[in-house]
């Protein structure tokens, strides 16, 4: 017996020693925190995590997989904080709410969260769905299906007849009354309950919708929502579980409420005042510019029936202001956390952020900053992701040439790796 586990610990030992190693030969390197570009790196990756970063191209071992980006900008694995990763549009969307099976959402969710990986999302957090996203979530995680990894809020909260009502604009007979476990919110009690459930559910977060929305098949796209008892209720609830609270908000005073009450962030932001802006800078909280969402909603209003009509009245006006909201919070100072709400446009285009970023006065090193550390920290994996550093999980994408003098290259991947496993290359 003493033979036979002398034999087996001397086979792991001699395994280990052939192990392959993944060498990443890197032209310029951004490692997500610093302020400059760096050239002519190797980054050694053994297992899921880097194992170093060497100056000059390291001559690789026998048994190493060498990967020449030595034309490439290589930079961690960027980080969406505002996708709905369960669909995305299209002009049939809102007669797919009666048509479409759980069954048919966590298929289309498949096909999307590949894309997303492919286009050098290696980590996303998802604010709003019918609770596939739990599911899609673990499916990534057990590595049953390629996807980025998933911070989800399940169900989103709203008051009745709010953004995230799931049935509004539905008859009568259909409409019913959803309450907290459907996450509909109408006191502070609903609020406790509404956060516990989708803890129960399996959400890593909390959304709200503090105001108004333009998607939604509803007049109001940006008065307030809830009342401000409900909103604290909701962040100390959440608080108590660990959760982050995430608030969708275009109208000024419902924003303000969510900040002053402790929202972490705030997605779109389209009419925030500078009032507000200060505040969110006193409170620490982010601003989730999601600009390509504005951008594109604008322009599918154009575009006789594809929307709604009430919803197409709302696009063609909130949709064109979220950028010039954008460049005011910057130029203040306002803290920006990367997001883009894919699913309101096609997933995989999230690189398009980045350009919108940039034209609105955000240096290109900053935006990659946004969608990498600072993202990285938000999700409390600051000391895991959103940084190239030994130690840190090998998630790693490269776009050709550099971004710091043309930022379209971003839309461009070429390499994607996401906890040392090769998906793109």
């Amino acid at each position: 017996m003493k033979k036979l586990n002398l034999t087996f610990f001397t086979l792991l030992f001699c395994l280990s020693l052939f192990a392959q190693r993944t060498i990443i030969h890197a032209g310029t390197i951004i490692d997500g925190v610093s302020t400059k570009s760096m050239n002519e790196k190797t980054i050694v990756v053994d297992g899921k995590n880097i194992v170093a970063i060497e100056n000059g191209y390291m001559t690789p071992s026998e048994n190493d997989q060498v990967i020449d980006l030595k034309n490439h900008t290589v930079m961690p694995g960027w980080i969406d904080m505002h996708v709905h990763i369960e669909g995305e549009t299209s002009p049939d969307r809102y007669i797919r709410t009666f048509t479409d099976n759980p069954a048919d959402k966590a298929f289309l969710s498949v096909d999307i969260a590949k894309r997303t990986l492919m286009a050098g999302f290696t980590t996303v957090r998802d604010v709003g769905g019918s609770g596939v996203n739990v599911s899609l979530r673990d499916a990534i995680s057990k590595g049953l299906i390629d996807g980025p990894r998933i911070f989800t809020s399940e169900k989103a909260l709203s008051i009745t007849g709010g953004h995230g009502d799931p049935t509004n604009g539905y008859r009568d007979d259909l409409m019913g009354d959803p309450g907290p476990k459907e996450g509909v919110v109408n006191s502070v009690s609903d609020a406790r309950k509404a956060v516990r459930q989708r803890y129960k559910n399996g959400a890593d977060l909390i959304k709200i919708t503090a105001t108004g929305g333009v998607l939604s098949v509803a007049k109001d796209g940006d008065g307030a929502h809830f009342q401000e008892e409900e909103i604290k209720a909701i962040v100390d609830a959440a608080t108590d579980l660990g959760f982050h609270v995430a608030a969708h908000a275009h109208g000024d005073e419902g924003m303000r409420r969510a900040v002053a009450n402790g929202v972490k962030t705030i997605e779109h932001g389209t009419y925030m005042s500078d009032a507000t802006m200060e505040l969110m800078i006193q409170k620490k909280s982010y601003l989730v510019p999601t600009i390509t969402a504005g951008m594109e909603v604008a322009e599918n209003a154009k575009k006789p029936g594809y929307y709604p009509k009430v919803v197409a009245e709302k696009a063609r006006v909130i949709g064109p202001k979220i950028q010039g909201t954008f460049a005011r919070a910057y130029k203040k100072g306002v803290p920006i956390a990367f997001g883009t709400d894919a699913g309101v446009f096609r997933h995989g285009e999230n690189a398009r952020e980045f350009t919108y970023m940039v034209e609105a006065g955000m240096p290109a090193m900053e935006a990659i900053i946004a969608a990498t550390s600072n993202n990285a920290a938000l999700l409390g994996m600051g000391d895991q992701i959103g940084t190239l550093k030994e130690g840190f999980i090998a998630d790693i994408v490269a776009v050709p040439g550099n971004p710091l003098d043309d930022i379209e290259v971003m839309k461009d991947v070429k390499f994607v790796m996401k906890e040392g496993k090769i998906y793109k290359n």
